[in-house]
């Protein structure tokens, strides 16, 4: 966990410099405390995933940039494992294993996210024209589009523009573990 918030710390600060913003301006674009950013860039607070997605909004990056800096390729091929990327880089309940960070070339990010009985998540909307794709592959959750929750079962998939509400829940017993492909256009990158 030490090593997930450091890194978390190190990318806010290096996309403030980068882009020249003070803590104000970051908390203006992001929607999140000046407080609350600072904390996080001293590796002194876990943000909830909300939290990072706003913060990763608000900068007009991907979650998976403030999770892990994007893994090696040898010889064209990238090899990943979710039982070795399987962690809890948040304040709240869901595991995350970021198989495919994002990458430009591709235009997506691809998460394992496992969802521990009974949590749920509310998400806001992200940048415009960024579309979610999910397939649940182990267990039942139930997913929020368009202010409906649908029940989804293992093997299930849907498609959903991720740029309105829209939320994740586990009501059952068991962990739901599913994969979360996030598309996001030129645009909103």
């Amino acid at each position: 966990m030490q090593e997930i918030s450091q890194y978390l710390a190190d990318t806010l600060r290096q996309l403030r410099t980068d882009r020249g913003w003070s803590l104000d301006r970051a908390a203006t674009e992001c929607g999140v405390s000046k407080a609350m950013l600072g904390q996080i860039e001293r590796g002194e607070s876990s943000p909830t995933v909300a939290t990072l997605w706003k913060i990763a909004s608000g900068f007009g990056t991907s979650l998976s940039s403030f999770i892990e800096p994007p893994p090696a390729e040898q010889r064209g091929v990238t090899l990943r494992s979710a039982d070795t990327l399987r962690q809890r880089p948040a304040a709240d309940a869901m595991l995350i294993a970021p198989l495919f960070p994002f990458d430009a070339r591709y235009g997506f990010e691809l998460f394992e996210l496992t969802l521990l009985p009974g949590y749920e998540r509310l998400s806001e909307p992200h940048s415009e024209g960024v579309v979610e794709h999910v397939i649940v592959v182990r267990g039942v959750m139930e997913l929020l589009v368009r202010g409906v929750w649908q029940q989804l079962k293992e093997g299930e998939a849907v498609r959903f523009a991720a740029d309105q509400p829209h939320g994740y829940r586990n009501a059952g017993t068991q962990p739901a573990v599913f994969h979360d492909l996030i598309y996001y256009p030129p645009q909103s990158r």
